[in-house]
């Protein structure tokens, strides 16, 4: 299977620290050597780095390893091919437009006898369970709340009945935001930590590295990890309950909700 990262803050921040320890599962620590990707909003535009490599050997990225880009909402991903070929359109995160701005979206997971209808307003580009679910996704919005980008309330109690619905069909893990906040939802696996004042020192597991960040850190910042498995070993991540729809807004949760 694959794994997930995702990061929402309330001011921008950079995912060099989390991202290091991320990178090298993709075939150093972790066998996950299908491809990787990571994308990074920046207002309403969003930078979108994808390489079907993996991540651990990759130059691209390392290209982002020493690139501290900024941004209140980022999501990576690195590839254990279940459905699809190992080919660059098959690597997430997948990007699409809906109600003039972007949404990016990243899955773990595998959904069997999926198939449903789709429109044409949405469509994959791969083969992908992932980006089928997605591009759905997408559409069932649409087709709900029109032309206008709905209230966060609504639009979080809608998406987390679509995710019951596609759940039904496998394993659902994903991330998906479109750059104001960041939506984690839990079939199996997935755990966070909200990094605030007072800050201290965190240290990888995958790596022996460690950042202080009280000492790069404001008073009022505040950043939420969210990863598949638990990025460092001295600190306390809380571990999502299967079948979770969780909200993520300026670095805290916002919304919880069962999909089961």
């Amino acid at each position: 299977m694959c794994q997930l990262l995702g990061m929402n803050c309330n001011v921008p921040t950079d995912i060099c620290f989390s991202f290091e320890g991320f990178r090298t599962r993709g075939g150093l620590t972790d066998v996950h050597q299908d491809g990787w990707g990571i994308a990074f909003f920046e207002g309403l535009g969003c930078r979108v780095f994808l390489d079907a490599a993996p991540s651990a050997q990759s130059p691209v990225a390392e290209l982002v390893r020493h690139y501290p880009i900024r941004s209140r909402n980022v999501i990576a991903h690195i590839r254990k091919a279940t459905q699809g070929r190992i080919a660059l359109e098959n690597t997430h995160p997948f990007q699409r437009e809906l109600w003039g701005r972007y949404w990016i979206f990243a899955h773990n997971g595998n959904l069997k006898d999926f198939a449903p209808a789709l429109n044409g307003s949405f469509v994959p580009v791969g083969d992908t369970d992932s980006e089928l679910a997605f591009c759905y996704l997408l559409q069932r919005l649409r087709a709900e709340f029109g032309d206008a980008m709905p209230l966060r309330r609504p639009m979080f109690e809608f998406l987390t009945g679509i995710t019951r619905e596609i759940a039904g069909h496998g394993e659902f893990n994903f991330l998906l935001s479109n750059g104001n906040c960041l939506y984690a939802h839990c079939a199996t696996k997935l755990s966070y930590i909200v990094r605030q004042a007072p800050f201290a020192v965190a240290h990888l597991k995958d790596q022996d590295v460690s950042v202080d960040f009280s000492a790069i850190a404001k008073p009022e910042d505040r950043v939420a990890v969210i990863a598949t498995l638990p990025l460092t070993d001295n600190e306390s991540w809380i571990a999502m309950e299967p079948a979770t729809l969780m909200l993520f807004h300026e670095g805290m949760p916002a919304g919880t909700a069962p999909t089961k």
